[in-house]
């Protein structure tokens, strides 16, 4: 398995999935290997077509399959200092090196790497493979497939995400929500203030804001499961005006969120855009003509820790975990709890290993996915 899951790998690697960048050859690649073994994959293509996604079933079209899930795409590679082609597998000391190759192409690669075994085995109920584009953007890639799963299949069992966990069970994760503010001032001459609003000045107020609720939500922070035990929020970019001597026009700037699953994120978006409307209120008494428009970019739901959940039972039956962990990252997972189906992370690898220069997996992490999956296929079989 191993030497089977490393060929897939080096294969997956080599195809350039960053996120702006077509990922049709790597699923094509997946497609043509699972129709070896007589099995169809369902191709999902983005609005412009360059983009797909897929699921594929492996064993009979009944209830109580499990889904094992990943993303195909990567971050860039830009700006890093790589000791190896970022796009050719490399191995050194135990470690296979590559883009993607924790997060999170080794666990697909393990997942191809079983496929044999997965339709030799006389499966009594089905294992559901699916592969989703654009997790590093807006994890919106995946959606298409889910529904589409929701809709024709049967009711499925499980659901187990392989982001990097070292192979623990990981019951929960935080949200991700980001969004792009543009505030509107009027210009004037800065000798000349009292005719003028700075909208670098109101955006620079609501940054500041949100510094001040992040330091709010350390400091009523209780201990619990997560690092950090609190919601987060920053503001990651921000560009405006035209000169020292002007009174800016203009000035946009990128927020994010990152809550915990039980704080609600269009609470806290609320109470941004209620004091961002008293800002512009209170500019537009002065001199009138000020305003503030926003997007959303990207809205992940966290995810959720389930009572009796079906995939933390499977999964703890088939690793013998007695203990759960979060974890404060995003993921898939988020939609697919929210489309009703019981969902956890349980991968290979290390996320401290992902979007870094000479991002590694451990093969030993590969042969441990492969132990897990052999179980998953055992019990599936039973």
């Amino acid at each position: 398995m191993i030497d089977r899951a490393a060929m897939h790998l080096e294969r997956l690697v080599g195809f350039n999935t960053v996120s702006h960048l077509s990922n049709a050859e790597l699923i094509h690649y997946a497609a043509d290997h699972l129709r070896e073994f007589g099995v169809e994959a369902a191709l999902f293509p983005d609005p412009s077509g360059g983009k797909l996604g897929m699921h594929a079933t492996i064993g009979p079209m009944v209830e109580g399959g499990v889904v094992l899930s990943g993303h195909s795409d990567v971050v860039p590679v830009e700006g890093q200092n790589w000791t190896s082609d970022p796009f050719k597998l490399t191995e050194r000391d135990g470690r296979l090196y590559g883009r993607g190759a924790v997060d999170m192409k080794g666990f697909l690669a393990a997942c191809l790497a079983m496929a044999p075994e997965m339709s030799r085995a006389n499966l009594k109920r089905p294992i559901h493979l699916v592969m989703s584009y654009d997790e590093e953007t807006t994890c919106r890639g995946v959606l298409p497939v889910i529904d589409d799963m929701v809709r024709r299949l049967p009711r499925i069992g499980a659901v187990i995400v392989g982001e990097p966990t070292s192979m623990q069970l990981v019951t929960a994760h935080k949200g991700a929500y980001g969004y792009k503010v543009t505030v509107t001032g009027k210009p004037a001459h800065s000798s000349l203030a009292d005719q003028g609003v700075s909208a670098v000045a109101i955006a620079s107020r609501l940054v500041v804001w949100l510094d001040d609720r992040l330091r709010r939500n350390r400091t009523g922070a209780a201990d619990g499961r997560f690092q950090p035990n609190y919601t987060t929020c920053h503001a990651g970019t921000i560009q405006g005006g035209t000169a020292c001597n002007i009174l800016a026009g203009e000035c946009s700037f990128e927020w994010d969120l990152r809550n915990l699953p039980d704080d609600d994120p269009e609470a806290f978006l609320r109470e941004f855009l209620s004091h961002s409307d008293e800002l512009v209120a209170e500019a537009n008494r002065m001199v009138g003509g000020c305003g503030l428009r926003w997007e959303e970019d990207y809205a992940v739901p966290g995810l959720r820790p389930e009572e009796d959940g079906a995939a933390e039972a499977l999964c703890r039956r088939l690793t013998g975990a007695n203990d759960v962990a979060t974890v404060s990252f995003s993921s898939e997972a988020g939609f697919f709890q929210s489309a009703g189906l019981s969902t956890v992370l349980l991968g290979p690898g290390s996320i401290e290993q992902a979007h870094i220069a000479d991002e590694f997996i451990e093969i030993s992490q590969l042969a441990a996915c492969g132990d897990f999956l052999d179980r998953l296929i055992q019990a599936q079989a039973a």
